[in-house]
């Protein structure tokens, strides 16, 4: 396990993980990241997230129906709700951006269609991480966009837990593609809504992807500073 850094460092070294080493994660050592991501803020302290940790047999089961599944070209089975269209716009041209940047990473080239594909079902197998901790929201919230927005803060305190504990993690929304195996294999009540997946574990060194460094937009492209002085 390595040492816990200063914030600043944490979010700068924060990756998406792709590739994992088989070793597993212990339960003490998940107890101890889910009581960090607790520490989340909520819309009056509402508390709307649940998480679910799984790992072994129930895990692989969820891979294998998620992968027939897919390539059986079954619909997508998501809880939430999608874009009708996709991303568009700059929203697609980032989406491509680090596509490609992980391809060429990998040495996929464009025609290869055998090992595109294959990349592909690895989102679906949640990356063969061996922690898959599945995040829900209490269904009595589902179309209160303020406890998405909570559900979202506590991943976040999720992945940055695990990554200060040493851990690599990937939000994988591929991983809930098919939701209701998911929901079979995990157990999960009837009363939650699955809203995405964070695949966890710890990084292969070796895979090259996990050392692709997504771009990000700069400050004057995404914030406005009103009110201060020149």
């Amino acid at each position: 396990m390595s040492e816990p850094v200063d914030f600043e460092t944490l979010v700068a070294n924060r990756r998406s993980t792709r590739g994992y080493k088989k070793d597993p994660v212990s339960l003490e050592l998940m107890n101890e990241i889910i009581a960090v991501a607790q520490r989340a803020p909520s819309s009056m302290n509402t508390q709307p997230w649940n998480f679910h940790v799984i790992t072994g047999d129930p895990l692989e089961r969820i891979r294998e129906g998620n992968t027939e599944r897919m390539l059986a070209g079954a619909s997508v089975d998501r809880e939430i709700k999608m874009s009708d269209h996709g991303y568009q716009g700059i929203h697609r041209d980032r989406q491509v951006e680090i596509a490609v940047q992980l391809f060429e990473a990998m040495g996929i080239e464009r025609h290869d269609k055998e090992r595109r594909q294959d990349w592909v079902m690895r989102g679906f197998r949640q990356f063969d991480a061996p922690v898959s901790v599945v995040v829900t929201l209490d269904a009595e919230l589902a179309d209160d966009t303020v406890a998405h927005f909570d559900c979202g803060a506590a991943t976040y305190g999720l992945v940055l837990s695990a990554t200060n504990k040493g851990l690599g993690c990937v939000i994988n929304g591929q991983g809930i593609m098919q939701s209701s195996v998911v929901r079979e294999f995990a157990n999960i009540p009837e009363d939650e809504v699955i809203m995405t997946c964070v695949a966890m574990g710890w990084p292969d060194d070796e895979f090259v992807a996990n050392h692709v460094v997504s771009r990000r937009a700069p400050n004057e492209d995404v914030a406005s500073f009103v009110g201060f002085d020149d």
